[in-house]
Formats: C-alpha cells, sequence, structure tokens
C-alpha cells in the first residue's frame, strides 16, 4: 500500500496541497497569467514546455518545501518530465519532501442532469502501474457539478467513488473531486445533496482504505465537518474555484479541518518577467498566506 510515512504526513501534516496540474485545455490560461501570451509558442510541444519551465521554477524554489506544501499535484506530462535532472515526483519526495499525486482524468463528458462526469480515462490501470513506479502516493480526478439535481449529484460522485476503488486497488490515495461551481444560484443546495451522498458512498465503502475529497469552498462554514470527521477520510482538501487568493484564503479560514489546494489561486502573482529574487520572495509570500488560511481551523 501506500508508503507509510508519506501517509502520515498527508494525514497529520500541516500545510496544503499545490495543485501543479493544469491540462492542455487550462495551461494557456494560466501561461498568460504568468506573463507568456499565446502567440509565444508555435505549438503544443512549445507549450508545454513553457508550463514545465514554469512548474520547474516553482518547485525548485527555496520557498517551496515540505514544511509548509504538504503535496503538489502533477499533470502527466509533468510525471513524466524530470525537474532539476531528477524525475519530477522523485525530486518532489526525496529533495522537498512534498508528496506527488497525479492528476489522472481526461477531462469531462457533455452535461446531464446539470453535472459533467469524467470521460473515459482509457488505460487507467497501465496508467496508475507507471504512477506507482515513478513513486507518485496518489492521484486526483474532477468532474463537475452545475446544478442542485439529485440524479445528476448521484452520479458524480457515484462514478468519482468507483473509480476511487480502482486507484486504491493499486495501493494509491486518490483525491475524488466533485467540484461545485461557485457561481451557480442553487450552490448551497447543490452542496447539501453532494454532502449527503457522500456519506452515504462512505458509508457503502468496501475494506478499510481511506479516500481523500477536493472540494469547493462552502456557503455555509464547516459544511463538510462530517465528512472531514469521518474515518474513511484522510484529508479534505479545497479548490479555489475561480475566487481570487484572498477571497480562497479568507472563506479556507473559516472551515475547520479543511486545507488548501489550489490552482489558480497558488500562480497568481507570479511572472516569468520577475528575477528570481522577485519571484521566490512572491512565491514566499504566497505559499506563507495559504498556509496560514489552512492551518487556521
Amino acid at each position: 500500500m501506500t508508503n507509510a510515512t508519506q501517509a502520515r504526513k498527508m494525514r497529520e501534516g500541516k500545510g496544503f496541497i499545490a495543485a501543479l496540474d493544469q491540462s492542455g485545455g487550462s495551461t494557456p490560461k494560466a501561461l498568460k497569467q504568468y506573463g507568456i501570451a499565446e502567440g509565444a509558442w508555435s505549438n503544443e510541444a512549445g507549450m508545454f514546455d513553457l508550463i514545465h519551465a514554469m512548474r520547474s521554477r516553482i518547485v525548485t524554489s527555496p520557498a517551496f518545501r515540505g514544511d509548509r506544501v504538504i503535496g503538489a499535484i502533477l499533470f502527466e506530462q509533468t510525471m513524466d518530465r524530470d525537474i532539476a535532472g531528477k524525475e519530477a515526483a522523485r525530486y518532489l519526495w526525496e529533495e522537498k519532501e512534498v508528496i506527488p499525486f497525479l492528476k489522472c482524468d481526461k477531462g469531462l463528458l457533455p452535461e446531464a442532469d446539470g453535472c459533467q462526469l469524467m470521460k473515459d480515462m482509457g488505460d487507467l490501470d497501465r496508467l496508475l502501474e507507471r504512477a506507482k513506479a515513478k513513486g507518485v502516493f496518489g492521484t486526483k480526478m474532477r468532474s463537475v457539478i452545475g446544478a442542485a439535481n439529485k440524479a445528476g449529484i448521484a452520479a458524480n460522485v457515484a462514478q468519482q467513488f468507483k473509480i476511487g476503488q480502482q486507484i486504491l486497488g493499486h495501493g494509491l490515495m486518490p483525491i475524488l473531486e466533485p467540484e461545485v461551481t461557485i457561481s451557480i444560484p442553487d450552490k448551497a443546495e447543490a452542496e447539501a445533496i453532494l454532502r449527503d451522498e457522500i456519506l452515504a458512498q462512505l458509508k457503502d465503502m468496501p475494506g478499510e482504505a481511506q479516500i481523500m475529497l477536493k472540494l469547493s469552498l462552502p456557503t455555509e462554514a464547516n459544511h463538510y465537518a462530517p465528512v472531514i470527521a469521518h474515518p474513511r477520510v484522510m484529508r479534505v482538501v479545497a479548490l479555489s474555484g475561480g475566487y481570487s487568493r484572498d477571497e480562497a484564503n479568507a472563506l479556507l479560514a473559516r472551515n475547520k479541518g479543511m486545507i488548501a489546494s489550489f490552482s489558480r489561486g497558488l500562480t497568481e502573482g507570479l511572472s516569468a518577467n520577475q528575477s528570481d529574487a522577485e519571484f521566490n520572495a512572491a512565491l514566499d509570500r504566497i505559499i506563507q498566506s495559504i498556509y496560514n488560511a489552512s492551518v487556521a481551523g
């Protein structure tokens, strides 16, 4: 099963998980935020070279270390590349004491019943075998909830838990991410249905293994307290979901036991045009602010 030292750190450690897993669809937006315009690359390979350089700059920064950043979620191409001459996942753990995760989903299906389930993941078993061999601790997979539709949310959560069992079978820790879109008018109602569906699935989980969850910051503070306290849940992390970092930090600090797993919220304020000293100082401030919000509860 999973590395006991990593499992203990993930269960008990203070800090947050860095989401460095932008995929093909979200990479141009991430690069633009970083100060690299869309015309700066001529093909997809060039685009991924640029995003890997950005991720490597973050991870190798002296500000990025395991006493504040517990884990990091990687895109598949990042897992397959090196950082500072070492395989990315091994660099994270061996050099930084940051636990590596892999984004394993392949995107979303069209909306049905107010939700978007995950596309077929192809040969997921093979991907999980490769991830395990590279020293990855766990995975993350995202689906979307766009309305308080009980049938849609039930199907969404059931899919997450079913594939989560497949991931557990490889000795990896699944982070299930049924994301509630923060702009929907019935967000609180969707969250109420989501919590009930998660608790029902947890009750019916076979075996004794734990899972993790990545959830949108709730409308009502501590809404997910019963999930956080559940014995089958190792950790609940929050996505920034379109909030600014300051907004996300303020909301997170109100939720006891929840820690951050921000993507855009982590890279907001970083730029390719910054000197290394400027970049490292900015990243240090960002990491400290997210850390503070994560341990506030």
